[in-house]
């Protein structure tokens, strides 16, 4: 059974910079897409970014141009850079199989708050 393991979250000054980090088990994390998911406090859990198994990326328009995904399948790691911070990324990020629908079971996610 896959386990998802994210870290690297924490508190940081708006403007700032985060980097996710999402080890999963399991020797079949080359062949799925990953994304980046998140859930504010009272919202949805939404969709952050995407990665194909090949390394092709998908961003929310919010995050565009800020936050890079990226993927090391043979250490099974996948990561999340966040740049130029704004309090509104403040929220539980989790990593999962893309989209959602395939999703496994969700780990206990990483908390990131930006101040402003």
């Amino acid at each position: 059974q896959v386990q998802l393991v994210e870290s690297g979250g924490g508190l940081v000054q708006a403007g700032g910079s985060l980097r996710l980090s999402c080890a999963a088990s399991g020797s079949t994390f080359g062949i799925f897409a990953m994304g980046w998911y998140r859930q504010a406090p009272g919202k949805q859990r939404e969709t952050v970014a995407s990665i194909s198994y090949i390394g092709n990326t998908q961003y929310a328009d919010s995050v565009k141009g800020r936050f890079t995904i990226s993927r090391d399948n043979a250490k099974n790691i996948m990561y999340l850079q966040m740049n130029n911070l704004r309090p509104e990324d403040t929220a539980v990020y989790y990593c999962n199989h893309f989209p959602e629908r395939a999703a496994v079971s969700w780990g206990q996610g990483t908390q990131v708050t930006v101040s402003s």
